[in-house]
């Protein structure tokens, strides 16, 4: 392989993959669009066509600020590869520290400071603009700015860390240096997911215990014939962000957690909420959080095995626009292309993601009546402004979930 022909296939797979992202999301504005006056009709008689046409006029906002994002995510890129901003970066640094993991724990804090000023405006524009139009923001500039700080301290004192093993590991274990990197990116996964339900999550939200007497004693029920043993219930306080709503599961072993948005449990039944919470103990039943973990680590080990094999290659480098290497060059570099050759496999997450989402229904028509749970997702559905009327192949590329009518029939055949 040449500099040359590196520089050529990774210009070709930047511009089919932003070709083909900004195609797909075209798509879904034209669909979504075309079908605004009109509620499906497996929702006809349950969403006005009023609440139908907010639903595509928010996600018509996004799509078109995520245009936006794509052009400049693509050109931001080419700046730093090709254009030659990621090299100056790195040769100011190594002139003013010298080589070395301080050098490289700089030069990963400056572009990520450079990204994220790029990206400041369009964040800004989705939660005060476009969130706020649609009635769902609830940010005030202070939390804005105490999460932003919050979020800068949890990287430094995780991500600092943890960045400096891994170049340290990559420069003195030789050659399967990638090897003892993914034992300890994969220790540290696992901390973190330990850890995030009393430590990380409570410096952003409060959580207080679930205090409905009648809906505890429900849920519980449900728990107990499910066979599943939890730490507590709890509520947390979401409608200080945003007025969508969740449920969640966190933590492993004693340890999980059963959590709701206070705006989930003011917009449902009880006995939706139930069918929710069933649905959530379906991805546990069926070991969907495990299978994930065990496939994130699959994949991580595969892409540090490549690295292993590119780091030391001259034409990895200068066919991205750097002229001599370094461990922290070759981390940041591949870390920053490998989404481009990667998106059009998307589907094949996607349609893992959207098998377990079946599975989890399935498992909660089950446990409680379907029509709880098709009561419950449309009045998310509504609530959230999610669109009903999705453009299939965008879906396949992006969606985690199925599209709400095709989840919707087969609660109905349940």
């Amino acid at each position: 392989m040449t500099p040359y022909y590196f520089s050529l296939i990774f210009l070709v797979a930047l511009t089919l993959s932003t070709t083909l992202r900004l195609w797909l999301d075209l798509r879904h504005l034209r669909h979504v669009a075309a079908h605004r006056e009109r509620v499906p009709a497996d929702f006809f008689g349950r969403i006005e066509l009023v609440e139908h046409r907010k639903a595509a006029d928010y996600t018509a906002a996004k799509v078109r600020l995520g245009l936006i994002e794509i052009a400049v995510d693509a050109a931001v890129l080419l700046a730093l590869t090709l254009g030659g901003v990621l090299q100056w970066v790195d040769q100011a640094l190594r002139a003013w520290l010298g080589a070395g993991h301080l050098q490289g724990l700089a030069l990963f804090a400056a572009i990520s400071l450079i990204g994220f000023v790029i990206g400041l405006p369009a964040s800004l524009y989705r939660s005060f603009v476009i969130e706020a139009r649609f009635g769902f923001n609830k940010l005030t500039w202070q939390l804005w700015l105490a999460d932003l700080a919050k979020g800068a301290a949890l990287t430094v004192a995780i991500g600092g860390p943890l960045l400096f093993a891994v170049l340290w590991l990559m420069d003195a274990m030789g050659r399967h240096w990638w090897l003892y990197v993914w034992l300890v990116w994969l220790a540290t996964n696992l901390l973190i997911l330990f850890l995030y339900p009393t430590v990380i999550a409570p410096l952003f939200n409060k959580f207080t215990p679930l205090e409905d007497a009648a809906l505890k004693q429900r849920i519980e029920a449900l728990l107990t014939r499910c066979g599943f043993a939890s730490s507590g219930l709890f509520v947390m306080d979401g409608s200080k962000r945003s007025a969508h709503g969740n449920a969640y599961f966190t933590g492993f072993g004693a340890a999980r957690r059963i959590v709701f948005f206070d705006t989930l449990l003011e917009k449902l039944a009880p006995e939706e909420i139930e069918a929710v919470l069933a649905h959530e103990l379906g991805h546990f039943r069926h070991k969907h959080v495990i299978k994930r973990i065990a496939l994130s680590a699959a994949l991580s080990l595969a892409f540090l095995w490549l690295l292993g094999q590119l780091i030391d290659q001259p034409w990895f480098y200068q066919g991205l626009g750097v002229g001599a290497g370094s461990t922290a060059l070759g981390l940041l570099l591949f870390s920053m292309v490998l989404p481009v050759f990667l998106f059009p496999l998307a589907p094949l997450t996607s349609a893992l993601s959207r098998r377990h989402e079946y599975e989890a229904d399935a498992y909660a028509a089950r446990q409680t009546a379907p029509a709880d749970l098709i009561a419950a997702l449309v009045k998310l559905y509504r609530d959230n402004a999610a669109t009903l009327t999705p453009d299939p192949l965008h879906s396949l590329f992006h969606d985690s979930h199925p599209p709400a009518s095709q989840r919707i029939a087969r609660l109905h055949h349940a």
